[in-house]
C-alpha cells in the first residue's frame, strides 16, 4: 500500500505536468486558466487511492489515466457554467464571462478530446476495460447534466428522479475514477465493482453536500457564490425534500420562483427560501443523508482484501465539512 503522503505528492506533480502548448492561444488560452485555478483534485486523488490498494508503486500509465479524469471532468465544468450561468467558478470568474460562450464552448470540446487522448494510454492489459468504462461514464454525465437542465422547468421532481440524475452528473464520473485505480491496479474483477460502488455511493454523499453547502456554506470555501441553486430555480436535494415536506406546495413555489432581478432582490429570495428550509428541517435531512451515503460506501468496500483505512480517510476528507 502507498502512502497518502506520496499520494498527494503525485497529483500535485500530476498537476504541474498538465500542460496545454497549443495554438492559437484563443482556443487554449481557457484551458490553461481552468487547470491553472486547482480544485479540489478528487478525481485524480481517488484513482491513485483505489491503485495503491494493490501495488507497492503506482504504475507509470496510471498518470495520464487519472490526468484524463480531471481533464474530463473540468471539460464538464466549463460547459456546465455556460447552461447554468455562473459567473465565478472557484472564486474567479468563469470561462464564458472571462472570455465569451463561443470560446468556452469550443475550448471545452477540445478539453474532452485532450481526456481522451490521454486515457487511451491505460495499459494492454486494462486497455479496453478502462476505455469502455470511460465512454461510457461519459455518456452518463451528459444524460445527467439533460435531466438537471429538464428540471428547471419543473415542479413535480419526485427524489428517486433527482437521484438518478445525481447518480449520473456526479456519483459515475467518481466511480469510474475509483474502478480505473483498481483496474490499473490489477485488482480482482470483485474488488473493481466494489470500488465502483464505493465511488458511486461517495458520489452521491458529495452531490448532496455540494446542494446543502450552495445554501449554507461559505463562498470563500465554496468558491463560488451561495444560493446560486436558489436564484437559478435549480432543482437540488433541499429543494425537493422541501416539498416532500411542506403542507403548502404552492405557497413554497411561489417563493422558490419568485423574480429576483437585482442583488437585493437575490438576497431577499435566498433568504426566503431557507427560512423555509429551517421551518422544514431539511438542513438536518441533508446531513442524515449525506451520513447514509458515506456509510454506504464504506459498506460496499468492506469485504475487499485489502486495508480500507485509506478510503475512509478519503471519504471523511470529501464531505466532512457538511456532515
Amino acid at each position: 500500500m502507498i502512502d497518502a503522503k506520496l499520494i498527494s505528492s503525485e497529483v500535485e506533480r500530476l498537476f504541474a505536468s498538465i500542460e496545454f502548448t497549443g495554438e492559437p492561444a484563443g482556443l487554449y488560452d481557457p484551458l490553461r486558466y481552468m487547470i491553472s485555478i486547482g480544485g479540489k483534485r478528487i478525481r485524480p486523488t481517488l484513482c491513485f487511492t483505489a491503485c495503491s490498494l494493490f501495488c507497492d508503486e503506482l504504475p507509470a500509465q496510471i498518470r495520464d489515466c487519472a490526468a484524463a479524469l480531471e481533464v474530463f471532468h473540468t471539460f464538464t465544468l466549463i460547459h456546465d457554467d455556460i447552461m447554468d450561468r455562473s459567473p465565478l467558478r472557484r472564486g474567479v470568474p468563469t470561462v464564458w464571462k472571462k472570455w465569451n460562450e463561443d470560446t468556452a464552448i469550443l475550448s471545452g470540446d477540445v478539453m474532452l478530446i485532450d481526456a481522451y487522448k490521454r486515457i487511451s494510454k491505460a495499459p494492454a492489459y486494462c486497455h479496453g476495460a478502462v476505455m469502455n468504462l470511460f465512454s461510457r461514464t461519459a455518456a452518463e454525465v451528459c444524460e445527467g447534466q439533460q435531466l438537471d437542465m429538464e428540471f428547471e422547468s419543473r415542479s413535480d421532481v419526485a427524489m428517486e428522479e433527482y437521484e438518478q440524475m445525481i447518480g449520473l452528473k456526479t456519483a459515475v464520473l467518481l466511480a469510474c475514477s475509483a474502478k480505473v485505480g483498481a483496474l490499473i491496479g490489477a485488482a480482482p474483477e470483485a474488488a473493481c465493482d466494489a470500488l465502483y460502488r464505493y465511488g458511486y455511493q461517495l458520489g452521491m454523499a458529495f452531490q448532496v453536500a455540494d446542494d446543502f453547502l450552495d445554501a449554507y456554506g461559505d463562498e470563500k470555501v465554496f468558491g463560488k457564490p451561495i444560493g446560486g441553486d436558489i436564484i437559478n430555480g435549480k432543482k437540488s436535494w433541499l429543494t425537493i425534500r422541501a416539498l416532500q415536506k411542506t403542507r403548502d406546495k404552492a405557497a413554497f413555489l411561489e417563493t422558490f420562483n419568485a423574480e429576483a432581478a437585482g442583488p437585493e432582490q437575490r438576497q431577499a429570495k435566498i433568504s426566503a427560501v431557507k427560512k423555509l428550509y429551517d421551518e422544514l428541517g431539511v438542513p438536518e435531512d441533508a446531513r442524515a443523508e449525506i451520513r447514509r451515503y458515506s456509510d454506504l460506501a464504506i459498506e460496499a468496500v468492506k469485504g475487499i482484501s485489502s486495508d480500507i483505512t485509506p478510503l475512509c480517510d478519503f471519504s471523511e476528507k470529501l464531505i466532512g465539512r457538511a456532515k
